[in-house]
C-alpha cells in the first residue's frame, strides 16, 4: 500500500504574522489619530472646566465686593434717614415751644423784681432795718432786660433811696405810696428816659 506523504503546511504559519503585523499598523495608525484626537477634546472641553472653575469665584467676588457693600451701605443710610426726618420735627417742637414761651412772656406783664433788699434805716446807728422785697413794672415790654443792663446802678438807686428813710418816715401814713414815687422817679432819672411806672411790694419789714 502507498503511503501519501502529506506536505507541511507552510501557509499557516505565514498568515500568523501577517495578521499581527496588520493589527500593529492598525493600532500605530489609531494612536496618533487617538494623539491627535485628545488634545483637540480638552480644548472642547476647556469652556466648560473654566466656566465651572470660575463661576463660584466670580459669584463669591460679586457678593463680596458689590452686593454686600451695597447692602451695608443701604443698612447704615436706613438710621440716618430716620434721624433725620425727625430732626425737623424735633426742631419744630422747640420752635413750637418757644413761640409759646415767647407768646407768653409777651402777653404776661412786662416787670422786674427786686429780691430781699436790706438796708439801715437813717438815723437808728444801725439798730434798725428794713427789709422788702419788689415787683418794678412799665409800659415798655423790654423793661427787664434794661433794668438787668444796667443793674448796678439800678441797685445803687434803690439802697440810696431806702437807706435815706427814717423810722418816722416809715410810721406816717400812706409811707409806700410816698416810696413808691421816690423809686419811679429815682429809676427814670437814672436811666434817662421813663421805663419805671409802678411798684408793688411783696415783702416790706421793718426790724
Amino acid at each position: 500500500m502507498a503511503k501519501t506523504a502529506t506536505a507541511p503546511t507552510a501557509a499557516a504559519p505565514a498568515a500568523a504574522p501577517a495578521a499581527t503585523g496588520e493589527k500593529s499598523a492598525a493600532a500605530s495608525a489609531a494612536a496618533p489619530a487617538a494623539a491627535a484626537a485628545a488634545p483637540g477634546g480638552i480644548k472642547a472641553w476647556l469652556p466648560t472646566i473654566l466656566t465651572l472653575i470660575l463661576a463660584p469665584a466670580c459669584t463669591w467676588a460679586v457678593g463680596q465686593f458689590v452686593l454686600i457693600p451695597q447692602l451695608q451701605k443701604k443698612i447704615s443710610a436706613a438710621p440716618a434717614a430716620e434721624e433725620a426726618s425727625a430732626e425737623p420735627a424735633s426742631h419744630g417742637e422747640a420752635g413750637g415751644k418757644e413761640g409759646k414761651e415767647g407768646k407768653e412772656g409777651k402777653d404776661s406783664s412786662p416787670n422786674y423784681e427786686f429780691q430781699n433788699v436790706v438796708v439801715n434805716l437813717a438815723g437808728t446807728m444801725g439798730t434798725r432795718y428794713l427789709k422788702t422785697t419788689f415787683l418794678v413794672t412799665g409800659a415798655e415790654p423790654n423793661i427787664k432786660s434794661v433794668f438787668e443792663s444796667n443793674k448796678p446802678r439800678l441797685t445803687d438807686v434803690t439802697l440810696n433811696v431806702l437807706s435815706s428813710l427814717s423810722l418816722a418816715d416809715l410810721e406816717e401814713p400812706g409811707a409806700k405810696n410816698v416810696l413808691r414815687e421816690k423809686l419811679v422817679a429815682a429809676y427814670n432819672q437814672a436811666l434817662g428816659k421813663k421805663v419805671a411806672e409802678q411798684v408793688y411790694f411783696s415783702d416790706f419789714v421793718v426790724q
